[in-house]
């Protein structure tokens, strides 16, 4: 299997289909690269060389009690794409991968990438505070985090109704149990520390200094992150496109794989 060394020594493991510029896909918190499997097939079979890796702590990379943040994860992600040697990338991240994307841009610039895709993006601040009055009070992130660290295989089952809404889409129990497990095969430390960063992190600043082609899609019935903050993702970003999925769950990667698939192949190649 392909492995990435990063700066501090930590083992990234990634999947590279294809040749050429590369579309790299960033994946959601507590998951890892296998989520992206349906889009990276179709992009590929259209052409297009895809990359998608697991983050430290998540999947088949090393598991290290250190540098589950957003700065790192940025550190990391350099770390892939000058290793592989990569330019003109198209980055696509869904929750807190966007965030990954945003901060990225914010540490290194532009100067490897040409566009992004923000996909049920985990921003731009989740938290309630004086100025932000739509986030979600910091009380509610730490019960989640407690019930996480108590009984996580719980915690997973109780909410996995809203991540694919089964009832609504044709959504299997063994495609949920699927993630179920994907999710439980990483770092309780990556998860927690990762779910405190998604919480407690402001974008709202990074977000205005993007200055590449971005697209924004977000779901209406997002039960995990509310579509008013894709909206105002959208809105903080200069130029950027947003699309709006109609009763569209948070799991949207799985739900609306033809719909999301050719926006993204349409947006990449445009």
């Amino acid at each position: 299997m392909p492995f990435i060394k990063t700066r501090d020594d930590v083992s990234l493991f990634y999947q590279d289909w294809g040749s050429g510029e590369a579309v790299v896909f960033l994946h959601a918190w507590a998951m890892h690269s296998d989520m992206w499997e349906n889009q990276m097939l179709y992009l590929n079979e259209n052409g297009i060389r895809c990359i998608a890796y697991d983050r430290r702590g998540h999947g088949r990379s090393d598991r290290p009690g250190y540098g589950h943040n957003y700065d790192v994860y940025a550190d990391d992600l350099e770390d892939l794409l000058s290793q592989l040697h990569l330019n003109k990338v198209r980055l696509v991240g869904h929750s807190m991968g966007s965030g990954v994307i945003v901060r990225y841009l914010s540490r290194y610039g532009s100067g490897r990438v040409s566009r992004i895709v923000l996909m049920a993006p985990a921003m731009p601040y989740l938290l309630k505070t004086q100025d932000n009055p739509e986030g979600a009070a910091a009380e509610f992130f730490e019960a989640t985090r407690a019930a996480i660290r108590k009984d996580f295989p719980k915690w997973l089952t109780d909410n996995s109704d809203g991540f694919y809404l089964p009832g609504r889409f044709d959504v299997s129990q063994a495609t949920t149990q699927w993630t179920i497990n994907l999710i439980l095969s990483n770092s309780l430390k990556a998860v927690i520390e990762g779910a405190r960063q998604v919480a407690e992190t402001d974008f709202r600043k990074e977000l205005q200094g993007i200055t590449l082609p971005a697209l924004v899609i977000h779901g209406s019935a997002d039960a995990s992150i509310p579509v008013q903050f894709g909206r105002r993702t959208a809105e903080y970003i200069p130029g950027c496109l947003y699309k709006e999925y109609e009763g569209a769950p948070h799991g949207l990667f799985l739900t609306h794989i033809d719909s999301l698939t050719k926006d993204i192949l349409q947006f990449i190649g445009s």
